[in-house]
C-alpha cells in the first residue's frame, strides 16, 4: 500500500494543468486525508474529484486486468457522454489513473511533436531528423587520445558527441579538447557527462555544449538500496536540497545558452525515489521530474528527457510514461532514447532495437544512442540503421486503419498467452510440443537440407543420440517446409518422421499437402483458403496454421471466430510501404481479444534477399521485439533467404530472450565503456563470455565502474565490477560479497562464486 504522501505525489504528477477542462480526475481505492475536495461517491470508497463540468459517475464496473470503466455524465451545457478507463498507476497501486496517451497514435507512426532543443549547432526535435550519437572510452584526461576518438567518431557520422568528466582534471581537460577540436575544423556538439559532482559540472558547462545530470546521484548520495522512511516535511526537504545543488547549474546553461539532458538510468536511483516508488518506471519518471521543475520554475526549457535501462521492457515502460506524464502536464520536451548496458555483438544490436525500436515505431525519440561493448564508432551504423527506420515509419506514416484499442498494457507488462496446442483423442503423434510455453522459435527449412538428415537436426539445436534427434533446451519447436519431398523419397520423409516423433513441428502449405501429402504433417492456410472450405478436402482432424496479414476488413477475419487452428503465423509482407505490420498485428491481438480467441500468435517476418545483417537484427527488433514486449505474441519465425542458417536462428532465441521471455544462454548485462571504465571493457567481457557462456539462467553484469554497477545489477545473480585500477568486486545481485580482487584471479573468483552459489554446470562435452 502507498503511503498517503506517496498517492499525493503521484497526484500532483498526474494532474492536468488546466483543471476546468478535465472531467475525470482520479480515482483511488481509499481517499486520503491530504486530498482537498474529493468525496466518497459510492460504499467500496472509490473516490473522485470533482470539476465544475461534473455531475456524477455511474456504471462502475469491473473489468478484466483490473480496470475500471467509468461512466462521464456532463451537464447541460456540454451535453453528452464519455467512458474514461481508468487503470492501476502502476503494478499492484492502489492508485486509479485514466488510461493515458503516450503517443500521437495507436494505429500509426506518428512523430511525437517536441519544441527544439539547441545542443550546440545540431537541433534536436520533431521538427529535425533523428540525431545519432555516442560517447568516448578514453581517458578524459588524455586530451590527443579523446581529440583523436571524437574525430573518427565524427568521421562516422555521429551527430553529437558525449565525454565523462568525473573530475577538476578532467574538466580542465575538457578546455582543450574543444579548443582542439575547433582548430581542426571539427565542430561536433559536445556533451559532459556527469555524476556525483555539481562542481565539475559548473566547470565544464564554460565550454561544453551540453551537460548531461544522472537525477539519482547529482545531488543525493550514492545509492545503499535501503529502504527510508520520510514524512512529508523530511522528503520536502530533500527537494529543496536538490533544488540548492541543481540551480547553479541551471542558471549557468543559460547564461552559455547549454542544453541540458535530464538522464534517469534505471540502475542508479536515489535511496529516497525507490522507498517511495520502488526500483520502477514510475520512480524513474518521478525522479527526473524534480529536476524538470526546477528548470522550468528558473524558466530553463532547452533539455532533454531520458530513461534509460538495460532490461528492454522497463525501458519501453518508462519512456512511455515519461511521454504521458508529460502529456498530462502539457510539456513537449524532446527524447533522447537507449538500451544502456546493452552488451556486444547481436547480443547488444537486438537489446538496442527491441528498446529503441519499439519507441520508435511508435513516434518517440528525438535523438539516440546504442550502447555496445565495442569501440564508440562502431556504435554509429547500427545507430543511423535504427534512426532510419523509425524516420521512414514516420514520414510515410505506417500504419493501418484506425482501430479502438482497449485491451494492450501500455505501462506494464502482461502476457497475453496464447493456448497452447492439447493432445486430442485418437491423435497418433504428440503435437503439444510444437511450441513452447516460453515463446517459440520457428524456422524454414529447405528440401537440401533434408538431404543431409544429421547435418539438418545439429543446424535445428537438436541433440543427437547415435544419430536420432531429440529435442534440448534451445532447439527449434517447429519447422516451416514450403515444399514437401516427392512421395518416393524414403530417406526426406524418414528425416521428418524422426521430428515429427519427438514433437517438432512440420508446417507445410495445403497445395503441398493435398498433392504430397506428409502424415501428421501441420497445413498453412490462408484466410482465403480457410473461408472457402479447401481445408476440407484434408482428413479429418489435420491440424492447420493460419496466416494472416492483420490489416484484412473485419468481416474478414470473422473466419477464425469458427476456426480449428493451431496457431497463427501473423505475416505482412516486409516489404509494404505503407502499411506498419507493428500497427497491422497490434489490430490483430485486438480483435482476437474482444473475440476472446486464444489462438496463440507467431510473428512470421520473410525479409528481402540481401538485406545486411544488421538491418535484419533491427527490423526484427522493431517489427516483433515491439509486439513482445508488450506481451503480445507466442514466437517467431524469420526468413531471408540468403543468410546463414544458424544465424537466423541464434537471431532467434536472442530476441525472444531480450524481451524476457525464453531464456537459453547465459544473460549478460555489460557496460559500453566510457573514460570512468578502470579495466579493458571488452577484453575482459569477452573472456567472461567464453567461460561462463553455457548457463541459462544466469545473469552476469559485466561493469566498468560503479556509477551504475549495483543498480543495473537488480536484474543480475552475480556482478564484476569495476573498484579501482585493477581491482575488481564481486556482487551477488546488488550486494558487494568481495572486495579489492586483483584483476588477474578476478575471472576465476566470479567463477566460484557462482558455483559456491549453486548456479554453476560443467560445459557440455562436444559431440
Amino acid at each position: 500500500m502507498l503511503s498517503q504522501y506517496t498517492t499525493h505525489k503521484m497526484w500532483k504528477s498526474l494532474r492536468p494543468r488546466n483543471c476546468s477542462q478535465s472531467v475525470l480526475k482520479m480515482a483511488t481505492g481509499a481517499v486520503p486525508a491530504s486530498f482537498t475536495g474529493i468525496k466518497s461517491r459510492d460504499h467500496h470508497g472509490l473516490g473522485f474529484a470533482i470539476s465544475p463540468e461534473f455531475v456524477k459517475v455511474s456504471n462502475l464496473q469491473r473489468v478484466k486486468f483490473r480496470r475500471t470503466k467509468v461512466t462521464v455524465i456532463r451537464n447541460s451545457q456540454n451535453p453528452g457522454s464519455e467512458t474514461a478507463e481508468l487503470a492501476p498507476a502502476s503494478e499492484g497501486s492502489p492508485l486509479l489513473v485514466p488510461r493515458q496517451k503516450y503517443c500521437e497514435s495507436i494505429h500509426k507512426t506518428v512523430r511525437r511533436k517536441t519544441r527544439t532543443v539547441m545542443v550546440g549547432n545540431v537541433a534536436l526535435g520533431s521538427e529535425h531528423p533523428i540525431r545519432i550519437q555516442t560517447m568516448t572510452t578514453t581517458d578524459t584526461k588524455d586530451v590527443a587520445a579523446t581529440v583523436e576518438q571524437v574525430m573518427r567518431i565524427a568521421d562516422q557520422g555521429a551527430d553529437i558527441v558525449r565525454i565523462t568528466v568525473q573530475g577538476k582534471k578532467e574538466a580542465d581537460a575538457c578546455f582543450d579538447i574543444k579548443n582542439s577540436l575547433v582548430q581542426k575544423n571539427y565542430n561536433i556538439p559536445l556533451v559532459a557527462d556527469i555524476h556525483f559532482a555539481p562542481p565539475v559540472a559548473l566547470r565544464v558547462s564554460e565550454c561544453f555544449d551540453k551537460i548531461r545530470v544522472n537525477p539519482g546521484n547529482f545531488a543525493d548520495r550514492r545509492a545503499q538500496f535501503e529502504t527510508l522512511e520520510y514524512t512529508e516535511e523530511d522528503y520536502q526537504k530533500e527537494l529543496e536540497h536538490i533544488e540548492q545543488v541543481f540551480t547553479p547549474l541551471v542558471e549557468k546553461c543559460k547564461k552559455y545558452g547549454r542544453a541540458m539532458r535530464i538522464g534517469t538510468n534505471h540502475g542508479s536511483l536515489s535511496d529516497r525515489i525507490m522507498s517511495y516508488y520502488g526500483d520502477s518506471p514510475r520512480g524513474m519518471v518521478e525522479s527526473a521530474f524534480e529536476y524538470a521543475r526546477i528548470c522550468r520554475k528558473l524558466d530553463f526549457h532547452n533539455f532533454v528527457f531520458s530513461m534509460k535501462a538495460s532490461n528492454p521492457v522497463i525501458m519501453v515502460q518508462a519512456y512511455r510514461l515519461l511521454v504521458a506524464e508529460m502529456n498530462v502536464l502539457g510539456w513537449d520536451y524532446p527524447l533522447h532514447l537507449g538500451v544502456t548496458e546493452a552488451g556486444e555483438g547481436e547480443d547488444g544490436r537486438i537489446k538496442s532495437a527491441i528498446g529503441i525500436g519499439t519507441l520508435l515505431m511508435d513516434g518517440l525519440g528525438d535523438t539516440i544512442r546504442v550502447s555496445l561493448t565495442e569501440a564508440p564508432e562502431e556504435e554509429i551504423d547500427p545507430c543511423r540503421r535504427l534512426a532510419n527506420l523509425g524516420m521512414r515509419a514516420a514520414e510515410l506514416q505506417q500504419g493501418v486503419e484506425p482501430f479502438e484499442e482497449k485491451n494492450r498494457r501500455y505501462f506494464d507488462f502482461q502476457r497475453r498467452t496464447g493456448q497452447l496446442p492439447v493432445q486430442k483423442e485418437g491423435e497418433e503423434v504428440d503435437y503439444r510440443g510444437v511450441l513452447h510455453r516460453d515463446g517459440s522459435v520457428l524456422m524454414s527449412v529447405s528440401l537440401d537440407q533434408l538431404k543431409a538428415p544429421e547435418l539438418l537436426y545439429k543446424s535445428l539445436a537438436a541433440k543427437l543420440v547415435i544419430g536420432m534427434p531429440f529435442k534440448d533446451l534451445a532447439t527449434v519447436d517447429s519447422i516451416l517446409l514450403r515444399e514437401l519431398p516427392p512421395v518416393d523419397d524414403n530417406d526426406a520423409r524418414l528425416a521428418l518422421k524422426r521430428l515429427i516423433d519427438v514433437s517438432m513441428g512440420v508446417i507445410t502449405p495445403l497445395s503441398e499437402q493435398l498433392t504430397k501429402p506428409l502424415p501428421y504433417a501441420m497445413v498453412l492456410v490462408t484466410l482465403k483458403e480457410l473461408s472457402s472450405g479447401a481445408h476440407k478436402l484434408l482428413p479429418e482432424g489435420t491440424r492447420l496454421v493460419v496466416s494472416v496479414r492483420g490489416d484484412e476488413p473485419q468481416e474478414e477475419l470473422e473466419i477464425l471466430k469458427g476456426a480449428d487452428a493451431t496457431m497463427i503465423l501473423h505475416n505482412l509482407p516486409y516489404s509494404e510501404k505503407k502499411t506498419s505490420r507493428v500497427h497491422a498485428a497490434r489490430r490483430l491481438f485486438e480483435y482476437l481479444s474482444e473475440n476472446s480467441l486464444d489462438f496463440p500468435v507467431i510473428h512470421h517476418i520473410e525479409f528481402p534477399s540481401k538485406i545486411h545483417r544488421d538491418d535484419l537484427v533491427i527490423g526484427a527488433g522493431a517489427n516483433a521485439g515491439g509486439l513482445l514486449v508488450d506481451g503480445l505474441g507466442d514466437g517467431i519465425l524469420l526468413e531471408a533467404p540468403d543468410q546463414d542458417f544458424e544465424f537466423l536462428r541464434n537471431t532467434s532465441f536472442n530476441l525472444l530472450q531480450g524481451c524476457r521471455m525464453r531464456n537459453t544462454k547465459t544473460e549478460y548485462v555489460s557496460c559500453p565503456s566510457c573514460g570512468r571504465t578502470l579495466f579493458d571493457l571488452q577484453e575482459i567481457s569477452a573472456q567472461i563470455r567464453e567461460k561462463t557462456s553455457h548457463l541459462p539462467g544466469v545473469s552476469i553484469a559485466i561493469m566498468g565502474c560503479i556509477v551504475n554497477g549495483p543498480g543495473e545489477m537488480a536484474d543480475a545473480d552475480f556482478g564484476y565490477v569495476g573498484g579501482a585500477p585493477g581491482k575488481i568486486d564481486l556482487y551477488v545481485g546488488k550486494t558487494v560479497v568481495k572486495r579489492g580482487i586483483a584483476m588477474e584471479h578476478a575471472t576465476d573468483a566470479l567463477i566460484q562464486l557462482i558455483k559456491d552459489n549453486g548456479r554453476w554446470v560443467d560445459p557440455a562435452a562436444e559431440e
